[in-house]
This record gives structure tokens, C-alpha cells and sequence, in this order.
């Protein structure tokens, strides 16, 4: 779709963004792309770059900068992938040893973490999915009742439940007691099925709140089932671009401790080979729209059990990071088969 000139001109502007944070203009692109073009020469080009959605001219400054369609071209067709120097394979090969697994899970995300300067997160390998021991409903204000799952392991997992209409204390009482007279023993999945036809008997009014909870209680036992460990959080709060929207900031440190969204957008690179970037509205997770995130799978003597990943800026460089991440996954893959 580019002519040759146009995919030069991108990829150095590209570069010189994520390199110095600044709009791009003719004149630094004169410099860097090692073209002899005339400085009108590359305003037109930049206006075809910018009416084909490639690059965006921020406020009033006369330079430019890439669009997350940009960047989704620029890594896949202009960029050139720096592979790790040894001596850094070996560094990250020192501490990924064969130890007991999360142990090597927490030390795989810091490294991520340290290495990039942005927030590692490793997905650890599911564990079983924990049964249902105990499920009780607790008002807490108009329209707001806290769901409270013991499952059979002892573990207790809260959840609020936001409803269309109050409910009255004998109200939650029968809910959590038909629940716990057909869930006891399984999980939710199970709970799930069993329910459908069930929940078709009852008042349309209390299948509202039954429903809510089986949702509720479906991602929080995910979340018992699925661990990951996440390191490097706080980098964050030192991009720029993130650090200056406090609102969006707030909402990716709550996606943070969340997990299930973005456990869900990491498990998508279990089915897949090598690494896959996520730029933007990619990741279909609105506070990562302003970030990039870069995942790899990795394996257990051959069977993808998880995944690890960058989360930063989509300002980042990315043929740093690519190389950091693939190997980092290989490593663990090899650290976590030993016999």
C-alpha cells in the first residue's frame, strides 16, 4: 500500500518517536532517513501518511506522531528485531534455573520487569478449579449486595453484586440457601448447567440476582485457579504519556488487580506460536488502549501450560522488547521441563 519512500519516512519517524517522545518533523526526517528529499517532498508525504490514518499531528505542532495503526504496521513489515547479546542470555539464563515453579513464575515477571522497565506479568499454569463449599449474600446498601464463596479448599473470595431493584434480607437468605442446596460439591461450571433449567422455575425478579452471582462467583474462582505474578507496576507511573492521564492510570492499576480481563487477553497467546503484540484498542480492553502488550507462550515438556508479557506504553521499543519477551519464555519453558 506504501511506496518505498512513504515506508522509510514511517519507520524513522517511528524511531525517532519512540526514541525522544517528541512530534516528528521534515527536518528530522531529512536527517535520519538518509533520503535526498526536499522538504515539501516529505510534507506530502506525511499528509498521504496522515489521510491514510499512519500518523496523527498532535495540537498545534507541526510535527507528527505515529497512530496505533502505525505502529501495527511498523511492527510488522518495518521493523528490525535486535536479538539479546549473549552475554544478557546467559544473565537471564543465571536466574531462571530449574527451582520450584513459582518461585521461577515470580522471578521470570521481575526480570521481564527490569529488563524493559515496564511491568512484567507471567500467567502461571492453571490449577485445578476449586469447588463450592458455602455461598452467603450479605446487604450492604441500596442495590448493593456483597457475595461472599467459600470453596472447599477454605478459601473465601468476595465479590459486589450490583442490582435493578433492593432485595430484602429474607430474599438473600432464600437465594443463598437454593444455591447452596444445588451447588455444594462443584464447581461453577458445573453450577452453571445444573441451574439453567432451574433458575427457569423461579421469579424473574430473583433469577436477576442468581444470575449475577453465578457471573460473579465464575471469574472470581477463575481467578483462584488461574495465579499469575505481576512485577513492575510502579515503572509505569514514569511514562509520560500514562503518568499524564490519572484517570486512565487509576483504571490500569484497577485492571491490575482485577486480573480476569487481563488474564484473559494473555491465555489468547497460549494458542498461538511466538510472540503476539497487542497495540492499543487491540487488546479490546479500554484502559490498555494507550498501551502496548507483548506476550509469548510457554510450554512444559512440549504442552503451552501459560504465557508471559510486557505491559507498557505503545511508545515502547519494541525491538527490545520483542527479543526480551521470546526468550524469556523459552528459558522458562526449558527451566520449568527439567526432569
Amino acid at each position: 500500500m506504501l511506496d518505498q519512500r512513504a515506508r522509510i519516512l514511517l519507520k524513522t519517524l517511528v524511531e525517532r518517536y519512540i526514541a525522544e517522545g517528541q512530534p516528528v518533523g521534515s527536518r528530522t526526517l531529512s536527517r535520519f532517513s538518509g533520503l535526498e528529499l526536499s522538504p515539501a517532498t516529505i510534507r506530502n508525504v506525511m499528509a498521504d501518511l496522515e489521510d491514510m490514518g499512519f500518523i496523527v499531528s498532535p495540537h498545534t505542532s507541526a510535527g507528527r506522531i505515529p497512530t496505533p495503526l502505525g505502529y501495527r504496521l511498523f511492527v510488522d513489515t518495518l521493523l528490525t528485531v535486535k536479538p539479546l547479546a549473549s552475554s544478557q542470555v546467559q544473565e537471564l539464563e543465571g536466574h531462571l534455573r530449574p527451582d520450584e515453579p513459582q518461585r521461577l513464575i515470580n522471578q521470570a515477571s521481575s526480570l521481564l520487569s527490569d529488563l524493559t522497565h515496564f511491568a512484567g506479568i507471567v500467567v502461571a499454569p492453571r490449577i485445578k478449579i476449586p469447588r463450592i463449599r458455602q455461598i452467603e449474600f450479605l446487604g450492604l446498601s441500596e442495590k448493593r449486595i456483597l457475595l461472599i464463596l467459600v470453596t472447599a479448599d477454605g478459601d473465601v473470595q468476595n465479590r459486589i453484586l450490583f442490582t435493578e431493584r433492593n432485595y430484602s434480607p429474607a430474599e438473600l437468605v432464600q437465594a443463598a440457601n437454593f444455591l447452596n442446596q444445588h451447588c455444594i460439591g462443584l464447581d461453577f461450571l458445573e453450577i452453571r448447567a445444573r441451574l439453567n433449567e432451574d433458575l427457569r422455575q423461579l421469579r424473574s425478579d430473583m433469577t436477576e440476582l442468581m444470575n449475577a452471582a453465578i457471573s460473579a462467583g465464575s471469574d472470581a474462582i477463575s481467578e483462584i485457579a488461574t495465579r499469575y505474578s505481576i512485577s513492575g507496576e510502579k515503572n509505569l507511573l514514569d511514562v509520560e504519556e500514562l503518568s499524564s492521564n490519572m484517570r486512565r492510570l487509576r483504571e490500569l492499576f484497577a485492571l491490575f488487580d482485577q486480573r480476569t480481563a487481563l488474564i484473559q487477553l494473555l491465555e489468547l497467546s497460549n494458542r498461538a506460536e511466538g510472540v503476539q503484540i497487542f497495540i492499543g484498542g487491540e487488546s479490546g480492553i479500554a484502559p490498555l488502549d494507550e498501551c502496548s502488550v507483548v506476550t509469548a507462550p510457554y510450554d512444559v515438556n512440549g504442552v503451552v501450560v501459560g504465557s508471559v508479557g510486557v505491559i507498557g506504553p505503545t511508545r515502547m521499543a519494541y525491538e527490545r522488547v520483542i527479543p526480551i519477551v521470546d526468550i524469556t519464555a523459552r528459558l522458562l519453558s526449558s527451566a520449568l521441563s527439567q526432569p
